[in-house]
């Protein structure tokens, strides 16, 4: 499917959505809106992903079947400053998928269009309607399951998932990703967005996730949140205690040392961290932080490796940088 991504005044660092479908979708991207970066292109900001021009609206961008809303913002609202390109979307016949909270086929007008020209409003977070509570079973799945968790949002925990993933595969194992967030349903196609499901039946949606998938060597749960944050635990805690791991792999950005948005609150120490995943895993699943996984965008080479380092002796386990380093041996030996 060709696509364009709207993440206007956002790209790439607060467009994760965009960012990810970048990254590991399979979708042709022929054009990314941005106002702020209009003329540039994708590689001239993020290396080593699929490359795009930066266009300022719909007017700009080629020929496309769907409009991907890639900024995932605090709250999920919608901004109407987007609303002329979807609107031109629409018009234009095509889908647009969106990852808010906000219900775009709710809005009478965007549903409107979308009828008169025959194209699509897919709202990725509506979740299903026939979720329950968890049974206790995700435990009994054949395949080795490891959940991604963080010490804040937007650490990680996705593209960590992913990068297991294909070390994984490269080695020989079937393996896959169970999305739990708007970008990974996006990318895949299928999975439950958790953040927007009844606090009674997260984990019960997360243990449907688990279940799914058959014949499997890996199963790689993409984690939500992070068990301290002020205001996201309890979608952490639905996913870990839904996905019933065999082991953990915990995300941390370099140098961040309070949660994103609520800088009164500071994160604990990497090893104090990693014992409350344990500690609070235990009742379920007995899961271990097997693995680190340590964002060093804002860091050189060599200061790099140093942090990884430092991480890894932090929390007492192998650490890698997967997206400047990939996966190593040690690091995917361990989460198996």
């Amino acid at each position: 499917m060709q696509v364009a991504v709207l993440a206007h005044e956002s790209f790439p660092d607060r467009a994760k959505t965009a960012v990810g479908l970048l990254r590991y979708g399979d979708h042709e991207v022929r054009a990314v809106l941005d106002r702020a970066g209009a003329g540039t292109r994708v590689a001239d900001h993020v290396p080593d992903v699929q490359d795009a021009p930066i266009v300022a609206s719909m007017a700009d961008v080629p020929e496309v079947d769907a409009l991907v809303i890639g900024i995932a913002p605090i709250g999920g609202e919608f901004d109407e400053s987007w609303r002329p390109d979807v609107r031109a979307a629409l018009e234009r016949g095509c889908q647009v998928l969106s990852g808010l909270h906000y219900f775009l086929a709710d809005d009478e007008e965007l549903a409107s269009l979308a009828t008169e020209h025959d194209g699509g409003l897919v709202d990725v977070r509506r979740p299903p309607e026939d979720l329950s509570v968890a049974d206790g079973t995700a435990a009994e799945v054949d395949a080795t399951v490891v959940t991604t968790v963080g010490t804040d949002c937007s650490t990680g925990k996705m593209t960590t998932a992913y990068e297991l993933r294909d070390a994984a595969r490269e080695r020989g194992l079937d393996a896959a990703v169970v999305p739990t967030g708007q970008t990974g349903v996006v990318i895949e196609g299928w999975g439950i967005v958790v953040d927007r499901v009844v606090a009674d039946y997260a984990a019960g949606a997360v243990e449907r996730l688990v279940e799914t998938p058959v014949g499997l060597d890996l199963i790689v749960v993409e984690g939500q949140g992070a068990l301290a944050h002020p205001a996201y635990s309890g979608v952490t805690t639905s996913v870990l205690h839904g996905s019933a791991p065999d082991a953990l792999v915990m995300c941390h950005e370099a140098g961040r040392e309070a949660v994103h948005g609520y800088e009164s609150f500071e994160l604990p120490p990497s090893a104090d961290y990693a014992d409350l995943y344990e500690r609070m895993a235990a009742p379920v699943s007995g899961a271990s932080v097997a693995a680190g996984a340590l964002n060093t965008r804002g860091l050189d080479d060599d200061a790099a490796t140093d942090a990884v380092a430092a991480y890894g002796d932090a929390i007492g386990a192998p650490a890698t940088d997967p997206v400047r380093d990939g996966v190593p041996d040690d690091v995917l030996d361990a989460v198996l």
